[in-house]
C-alpha cells in the first residue's frame, strides 16, 4: 500500500474547489487499486485541505494519473489552488485494542 499525502492552498473559492474535488474524488474511486481518500479542512485556516488517499500500489496510483480523463480533474484543481503532492509508504498504524 502507498499514502499520497497532497496539501492544497486555495488560490479560488472553497464551494468550487469542494466541488471540483468531489467530481476528481469520484474519478479515483473508480480506478483499480483505489482504497479510499479523506479530504480534510484545516481548522484555524480555511483555505487549506489535505488529501490523504490509499492505494494499492504506486503502480496503480500513477496508472490513474495517466487516465486521459484525469487531465480535466487535474485543471480545474489547479485553477483554484496550489498543491503539494507526495507519496508515503505507511509504516505503522495503531488502533485502540
Amino acid at each position: 500500500m502507498i499514502t499520497l499525502i497532497n496539501r492544497f492552498q486555495l488560490t479560488g473559492s472553497a464551494e468550487e474547489f469542494e466541488r471540483a474535488f468531489d467530481s476528481t474524488s469520484a474519478f479515483f474511486a473508480a480506478q483499480p487499486g483505489f482504497v479510499r481518500h479523506r479530504l480534510l479542512r484545516h481548522l484555524d485556516r480555511p483555505g487549506r485541505y489535505v488529501n490523504v488517499a490509499d492505494w494499492e500500489d504506486e503502480r496503480s496510483f500513477r496508472q490513474a494519473l495517466r487516465q486521459p480523463e484525469f487531465a480535466a480533474h487535474r485543471a480545474a484543481l489547479r485553477a483554484l489552488s496550489d498543491s503539494n503532492p507526495e507519496l508515503y509508504t505507511p509504516l505503522l498504524e495503531r488502533v485502540p485494542s
